[in-house]
């Protein structure tokens, strides 16, 4: 199941500008989770948002039909329930991000498109969402858009969990499905949480056991922030290892 130690994330492979046309996007590979994730912006804001002199920031997230072992039907008319609560996660961790007010009265859509799914595909969607967004922000910037940068914070995330007994770090799908406990954290680059997320499928997590997860999810999610480090300063990263 597990080819690496309890504590070690899954292989990371970036590639940047991926989409031509967008303002920012990635294709993020960590293990055999691949997400495409982009940036575009739109300029104009939310209805409630006109008079407040701010921007926004949104996502969108879906799995593409081939992703899973079985067809993921398109969401043809209405987003299901679990893609629109992981949107939610998505928007939140990056708006955390972003001084709203430094974007101007524009919306950044971030688009988290799944083609594979092994695990921690919301996790992987805020750690390559992130770069996407940083991509469109320079070149707001390079555009002369925007005159100063509203990026306060890098942000990552990871999944951890407790299976058969044992806490680990990066759970693939397999490792997921047979977890007692999995939690999926959200952090800055100042390593304060913006999101955490938990359940107990089998005995309750005990406050020892928390501890414990965080610290392994605090270990990845700094392992990621330096690989997005890497991206951002234009370094090709083919590996959880690091630069190539």
């Amino acid at each position: 199941m597990r080819n690496r130690k309890y504590d070690e994330i899954r292989d990371v492979h970036v590639t940047p500008h991926f989409q031509k046309k967008a303002y920012g996007s990635v294709l993020y590979k960590q293990g055999d989770t691949v997400v495409l994730c982009s940036a575009q912006v739109i300029d104009n804001v939310p209805d409630w948002l006109k008079n407040e002199n701010s921007g926004w920031l949104t996502a969108e997230y879906s799995m593409l039909p081939g992703s899973s072992e079985s067809r993921i039907f398109r969401d043809r008319h209405h987003v299901n329930g679990r893609s629109k609560e992981i949107e939610r996660l998505i928007g939140r961790s990056l708006r955390a991000a972003v001084d709203l007010k430094k974007l101007g009265p524009r919306t950044i859509w971030i688009d988290c498109d799944v083609v594979q799914a092994d695990g921690g595909t919301r996790t992987a969607s805020i750690t390559g969402g992130f770069l996407a967004l940083y991509m469109a922000v320079q070149r707001l910037i390079k555009e002369g858009k925007i005159q100063e940068n509203p990026i306060k914070y890098q942000v990552a995330a990871i999944s951890a969990g407790i299976v058969n007994g044992t806490p680990m770090l990066d759970l693939c799908y397999e490792e997921d499905s047979q977890a007692d406990v999995d939690i999926n954290v959200a952090m800055t680059s100042d390593m304060r949480y913006v999101e955490i997320q938990g359940t107990s499928e089998g005995e309750p997590l005990s406050e020892e056991q928390l501890h414990e997860l965080l610290s392994l999810a605090k270990k990845g999610i700094m392992q990621l922030l330096d690989i997005q480090k890497w991206v951002m300063e234009g370094v090709q990263v083919h590996s959880g290892d690091g630069k190539e």
